[in-house]
């Protein structure tokens, strides 16, 4: 973050910031919101009941209000559709799921970026009850072979290929028999459940579809009067309670697993999140972060199809310059982001505050947001009511969220309040809650949690415990308020000769430093002390700093055990999709670096 932008024209952000409609949300229930008998345990509001509805449902309600207000539009396609629209559209692709066999409960996988077949086969899957698996576009050979065999996926909706990844020539590679197969008749014994490849590439002359595929244009054409009028008698078979997406987490430790969401988990937690927002169907979102993941596809599309708030999709993948131009161009009201995402805006040579004036909210996730970043964002960028959301894909997502109006100090060292409808304890190394301000593991409980990981019994029952609770390997500490901080991964506690090192603590330190851009702490094993701790440093642009020189400003402010033994400084950090850093990867390449350099 240049110095240039952070020093124009910050405000005082220390005092709660007042909604648009003058009232002072984090004030209202607060007391409902805090902790009892000084435990870390805490309720969310119950008043609102839940939603005992499919994700059809929803859609309907909302076309059925909001019928020819804009619905959709993706901005390097030119495409805008309305609500009436966007339901035609789906309901069209859903009958030519049927025409080919789909059938409720069956799995189809999508692994594609962000487009406008992605969002129609999201919504289609959901009309007819068959399962979406959501693949990362980053995903290689043997990880998309896994995925579609562990799901048991038995057709696939691809794109031909995205920036450097052809996704076409991987299935190939996976599956040569595809360029033989008449299309829905796919026999591989590497993908042994997949029948049925779709193209989204749809092209101009019929019958010159990719060998073996359909087009998604064929599939959305193909359904005939019976398909057309099964839709109806199909849909209202469906109940919330039944599983309609399978997300991979990212793997970070084993292979990924598939956490299995119901129409019911999603459909709530969309809803109550865009509502901490207050967004209406006067709002348009900006949605620049991937579909595949639950911050796009539930936060994102279901938050804005619950009160017919209109999506705006900048691009196939994150660019600050396209993001800055549909945030311009459709007026957009909020925005999603990681912070990477909003500081690679803020640094744009396209950034121009003054064209950003109808924004308002938005949610920041994925990582922790360093103090001068939010300011920016909420001074520079417009959005006094940015929120930061916690949760974890098995909760689909959200437990946690800031109030639109809570004060700055509140958005950078807290994930803010629990949601509605949701429990939250932390525990002990024993299981027992903990006293309010003591750290433990962040579990949760009630309507968002998963229905386990799919075709995968053992890892549920090591993360869903008897009582429902779910345990999110985060450490975290809740306050007297309600608010809550996430302090590290219990996981990635390290011990140096015997003292607890929670890594998050010198990560916030190095965020505070002005030449510092992002730091990740780590452990790495030794022989003497058990582990010594490692940072991976990436400066601002056009500063340098020596090892020397951080390690003497930790040592001024921490205990010098916390202090850096190892320093390197790169380009950039190991992350996933979504931003989030992969410590593990980081871990194993210093581990190899130190025994090269012993050796």
């Amino acid at each position: 973050m240049s110095r240039r932008l952070f020093d124009q024209g910050l405000q005082d952000l220390s005092q709660p910031i007042t909604s648009l409609n003058g009232s002072s949300e984090s004030a209202t229930d607060a007391a409902l919101l805090m902790p009892q008998n000084n435990q870390s345990y805490v309720c969310g509001d119950r008043s609102e009941p839940l939603w005992r509805k499919t994700v059809w449902q929803v859609l309907k309600d909302t076309e059925a209000r909001c019928g020819s207000r804009n619905a959709v539009v993706f901005c390097q396609s030119g495409i805008r559709w309305s609500w009436s629209e966007f339901l035609r559209k789906v309901d069209e692709f859903a009958a030519g799921l049927l025409a080919i066999g789909l059938k409720p409960g069956d799995r189809l996988a999508i692994w594609s970026p962000n487009s406008p077949q992605w969002l129609i086969t999201q919504f289609a899957t959901a009309r007819i009850g068959v399962i979406l698996v959501t693949i990362n576009p980053a995903y290689k050979s043997s990880e998309l072979e896994y995925a579609l065999n562990k799901s048991g996926a038995i057709a696939l909706v691809l794109s031909p290929d995205f920036k450097k990844l052809n996704y076409l020539s991987i299935l190939r590679d996976l599956a040569p028999e595809l360029a033989n197969s008449e299309p829905g008749k796919l026999q591989s014994p590497v993908l042994k459940h997949l029948k049925t490849v779709i193209v989204t590439r749809d092209e101009a002359e019929p019958g010159t579809a990719e060998p073996g595929t359909y087009s998604f244009a064929q599939v959305a054409a193909i359904a005939g009067p019976a398909s057309r009028q099964r839709l109806d008698s199909v849909t209202d078979s469906l109940d919330p309670d039944d599983p309609i997406n399978i997300q991979f987490t990212s793997g970070t430790t084993g292979s990924p697993k598939g956490a299995t969401l119901t129409h019911y988990n999603i459909v709530n937690n969309g809803r109550f999140t865009v509502s901490r927002l207050h967004l209406t169907q006067r709002d348009t979102l900006c949605i620049p972060v991937p579909l595949y993941h639950c911050f796009g596809m539930v936060l994102g599309t279901l938050g804005c199809v619950s009160v017919g708030a209109c999506m705006v999709f900048p691009d196939e993948g994150f660019d600050a310059a396209t993001t800055l131009a549909a945030l311009t161009a459709e007026r957009c009201t909020a925005l999603y982001g990681v912070p990477t995402m909003f500081v690679a805006m803020l640094e744009s040579k396209q950034f121009d505050a003054s064209a950003l004036s109808t924004l308002r909210t938005g949610i920041m996730a994925g990582a922790p947001c360093p103090e001068e970043v939010m300011k920016m964002v909420m001074t520079q960028m417009h959005m006094s009511e940015v929120t930061i959301a916690y949760g974890m894909t098995e909760t689909s997502p959200v437990s946690m969220q800031n109030h639109i109006d809570d004060p700055l100090i509140k958005r950078v060292a807290t994930v803010g309040r629990i949601h509605p409808h949701t429990e939250v304890k932390i525990v002990d190394v024993s299981g027992r809650v903990t006293p309010v301000g003591q750290s433990g593991e962040l579990c949760t409980r009630g309507y968002l949690v998963m229905q386990g990981y799919w075709n995968d019994a053992s890892r549920t029952d090591q993360s869903i415990d008897a009582a429902g609770w779910m345990h999110s390997g985060d450490l975290a500490v809740i306050d007297a308020e309600g608010y809550c901080a996430i302090v590290g991964r219990v996981k990635d506690m390290l011990i140096r000769g015997g003292e607890n090192i929670y890594p998050r603590e010198i990560e916030e330190l190095l965020f505070q430093h002005p030449k510092i851009q992002q730091a990740q702490v780590f452990g790495v094993p030794d022989k003497r002390l058990g582990e010594r701790v490692c940072a991976w440093v990436v400066l601002q642009v056009g500063e340098t700093m020596t090892e020397t020189d951080l390690q003497e400003y930790c040592r001024e402010r921490m205990a010098i055990f916390k202090v850096p033994e190892y320093v390197r400084f790169k380009d950039e950090l190991p992350m996933t999709a979504t931003g989030k850093p992969q410590k593990f990867v980081m871990r194993d390449r210093m581990i190899a670096e130190l025994d090269a350099a012993s050796r």
